[in-house]
């Protein structure tokens, strides 16, 4: 019963990402003429991924939460997800979830380096860049990019563990949460289940934290969803915002004695 009701969670989980990959593909010049923030990378993601980083921009995502002028420092990297793509800055969900943590008694400083369309090669080529500050707490939401396009998984699984290995060497007291994100199953079972079991597979392998499914409770929900049926919108933001908090009040140090 338990793994049918798993297999259900799943398959609801997916319906977003399937609704995806049919955007993609129907809006391929829109995409083209679209900033370079916002597009999905070339099939061969190149070093100009970490140059076009919000993380490299200017931008009050990508500083400390001015709500916290103490506690740990929570630094997010991800996706589009991350970065609050079709949202104000402040309803992006890590800067949600720093407000629950507040709220909850626990100030963070929060830093959103999350860039819209990057892949995990991306996110591995800027990973030296982000890590230059340090950081209590790093949340790393990455993949999904590569799932949406059918990259191999072996590529991804191999630049998510140099990630957590960059992240390892720079930052080697900081708590790290690796979160879990799905492949379209269109591509079919043996893909997507390579690319489910990545994640804990990695996760147990580098003694790092596993946050279940970020869009959990959000993803093929319309009333929760943006217009493309992908990205939260401010809704469904504070229900993965929810879902990240859970995660990071279960450990120090934000963990109290009531959870």
């Amino acid at each position: 019963m338990d793994d049918l009701r798993g297999r259900r969670r799943r398959t609801t989980a997916l319906s977003a990402v399937i609704a995806l990959s049919a955007l993609a593909s129907a809006c391929g010049e829109h995409a083209a003429a679209a900033s370079a923030r916002d597009s999905i990378p070339a099939a061969s993601p190149r070093p100009a991924d970490a140059e076009r980083s919000l993380a490299t921009v200017p931008d009050r995502r990508n500083g400390a939460s001015p709500a916290a002028a103490a506690g740990p420092r929570v630094l997010f990297i991800g996706t589009s997800l991350t970065a609050g793509l079709g949202l104000d800055p402040s309803d992006a969900f890590p800067e949600v979830t720093g407000r629950m943590l507040d709220s909850a008694g626990h100030p963070a400083r929060i830093v959103n380096a999350g860039v819209s369309g990057e892949t995990s090669a991306g996110a591995r080529s800027r990973i030296g860049w982000v890590l230059r500050e340090p950081a209590d707490v790093i949340v790393i939401e990455t993949g999904a990019n590569d799932g949406l396009r059918g990259l191999p998984v072996s590529a991804a699984r191999e630049n998510i563990q140099a990630i957590l290995d960059s992240v390892r060497l720079k930052q080697p007291s900081a708590r790290v949460l690796l979160v879990q994100m799905e492949a379209p199953p269109n591509l079919g079972a043996a893909y997507t289940t390579a690319f489910h079991a990545m994640y804990p597979d990695l996760a147990k392998k580098n003694g790092v934290e596993l946050v279940p499914f970020l869009l959990g409770g959000v993803a093929g929900i319309p009333s929760l969803n943006q217009e493309d049926g992908i990205h939260p919108n401010r809704a469904g933001a504070r229900i993965v915002a929810r879902n990240v908090y859970d995660a990071l009040v279960k450990r120090p140090p934000f963990a109290t004695t009531s959870h």
